[in-house]
């Protein structure tokens, strides 16, 4: 049976979507481990940072309840994969939030901080969503 194409579109729409978040994620990675460098917490200190994290958020919001619906990018057998991934960035992300950053090199430490805390916010609220959406498919079926 062939899909509607209405369906077709919104699938490549939502995967195009999720890759530009996830490059826009990066990019602002990026700026945030340049910003670290220059003494600056760009996320955490400035305003527009705070703006942009609550953006990044909310499109991980968004990723998530299209997962949920059946209309995300996440199939129901990449979430597994999908949660573990996630939770790997959070560990990374906590990892990289020391002082010790700076040992790994002058620029690296902050930018693996500075992309690790971008992609944690992004991801987060996917994980959540997921992980909820989880453990109700396992109880319901107890």
């Amino acid at each position: 049976m062939n899909k509607n194409p209405n369906e077709e579109i919104m699938v490549k729409v939502v995967g195009l979507s999720f890759i530009i978040g996830i490059i826009i994620t990066l990019l602002i990675g990026l700026y945030q481990g340049w910003s670290i460098e220059q003494g600056i917490n760009f996320i955490e200190e400035e305003a527009l940072g705070g703006w942009i994290a609550w953006i990044l958020a909310i499109i991980g919001l968004i990723v998530g309840l299209l997962a949920v619906a059946g209309r995300g990018t996440i199939t129901k057998e990449e979430t597994p994969g999908y949660l573990m991934a996630g939770i790997a960035l959070i560990v990374m992300y906590a990892a990289f939030q020391g002082q010790g950053i700076s040992s790994i090199g002058p620029y690296l430490g902050s930018m693996l901080h500075g992309i690790s805390e971008a992609l944690a916010i992004f991801v987060a609220p996917t994980i959540i969503i997921l992980a909820i959406k989880n453990i109700y498919d396992m109880g319901k079926d107890v």
